[in-house]
């Protein structure tokens, strides 16, 4: 089966054409920002970390920053750099330059302030968008699609209706050679042994036990149980009532395919087929970490409802919950809860959501980005210092 992509120089394929501003650091997010806005087809992400970081939390942060700037979605980018914060401007963009795309960074300290820098940046980033505008769509192969599955505001709709359905559309990815990937280990809490019986080799399995016993030892350093925060209120106002209960529903969005392997956030999966990434429950980190991954577009299931969008990827919403979806019908793109109603089934809602993720990959906007919803956040180990 054929979709329409941007073919990049290393041979991955973008479903959008963006031009991407990144702040190395939150001292460089509102010059970013203001680069951005003054050059239509430029997005920039307001990066809130990148100082005062040590160890394993800053390389998080840098390979991060580097994995958004390498998403086939990006034609081009722009790394903005303070001149003194913890991330390396400079390595950044090298890193994300061994894509083939254009790549370009500046200094603030060395331009001579806000206004200086923003008039080099907003001139150099008019020329990138003015190059990557003339590329255009090629028929490309899906298998060269990494689908991300994302949950949030779930109630009991969720795990009969939306997350089968997600999972029936992950299916069909890998049976045609893709990727897909899902997330959120607090979500795995009382499943994880469920879903490690699929994968592929006892390593894999155990690593799956592993971050599921580390999330829940973190939470305890802190003096507190992972019970206290999930459920989410939302979550029991929409009729769950345990973690446990939140979880097989949750894990319905991986389909019933063999799991691959479990990615550390933001982590390119190396080959096809199914993955799970360590991620917390926090619906914009987890978006961030898997786009950050690769993932060139989004299934995000909702009970509740929920406006969120992203910078890069766009992101498909989509309800088991008829109430929900006519309440929220500006944000919510696709109504699955003809299943609890009875009028449809879910291999039937299943092939209507697959054939919208393929018009969207072709270039249809969700109603996300006809928004303008470009919510963005990064996962942190620990505090700043």
């Amino acid at each position: 089966m054929k979709i329409k992509g941007y073919v990049r120089k290393n041979g991955k394929v973008g479903v959008r054409n963006h031009l991407l501003v990144i702040p190395s650091s939150v001292c460089a997010s509102v010059v970013a920002e203001r680069i951005a806005s003054h050059v239509e087809g430029a997005v920039s992400i307001p990066n809130q970390h990148g100082c005062c970081q040590v160890g394993a939390d800053l390389e998080l942060i840098k390979n991060t920053l580097i994995g958004l700037g390498k998403n086939p979605n990006v034609g081009a980018v722009l790394v903005i750099g303070l001149g003194c914060e913890g991330v390396p401007t400079e390595n950044v963009a090298h890193e994300i330059s061994k894509t083939g795309k254009p790549v370009e960074y500046i200094i603030i300290q060395h331009c001579g302030g806000t206004l200086k820098a923003e008039e080099k940046g907003t001139r150099i980033a008019r020329r990138m968008i003015q190059e990557i505008c003339r590329y255009e769509r090629e028929e490309v192969d899906i298998s060269e699609l990494i689908l991300s599955i994302e949950c949030g505001g779930s109630d009991t709709t969720s795990g009969l209706a939306s997350n089968p359905v997600a999972g029936y559309v992950s299916d069909k990815i890998v049976e045609f050679g893709g990727t897909s990937m899902f997330s959120e280990t607090t979500e795995l809490i009382g499943a994880e042994h469920i879903l490690a019986k699929r994968a592929i080799t006892k390593d894999v399995g155990d690593k799956l036990i592993y971050i599921v016993k580390r999330c829940e030892e973190k939470a305890k350093t802190m003096g507190v149980d992972m019970r206290g925060g999930q459920p989410t209120p939302g979550n029991i106002e929409g009729g769950i009532s345990t973690i446990e209960e939140k979880s097989l529903g949750c894990i319905y969005k991986g389909g019933t395919k063999p799991l691959q392997g479990v990615l550390e956030y933001g982590e390119e999966p190396e080959g096809k087929g199914l993955y799970f990434m360590d991620t917390p429950g926090q619906d914009i980190e987890s978006i961030t970490g898997m786009t950050a991954g690769g993932s060139q577009v989004v299934i995000f299931t909702t009970g509740r409802g929920t406006p969120t969008g992203s910078p890069i990827a766009p992101v498909i919403k989509i309800t088991g919950n008829p109430e929900t979806f006519r309440n929220m019908e500006d944000n919510i793109d696709f109504n699955c809860g003809t299943i609890v109603e009875g009028i449809e089934s879910i291999r039937d809602a299943g092939e209507r959501l697959f054939n919208l993720l393929i018009e969207v990959c072709n270039g249809k906007m969700t109603k996300a980005e006809t928004l303008k919803h470009k919510e963005f956040g990064m996962y942190k180990l620990i505090s700043t210092f």
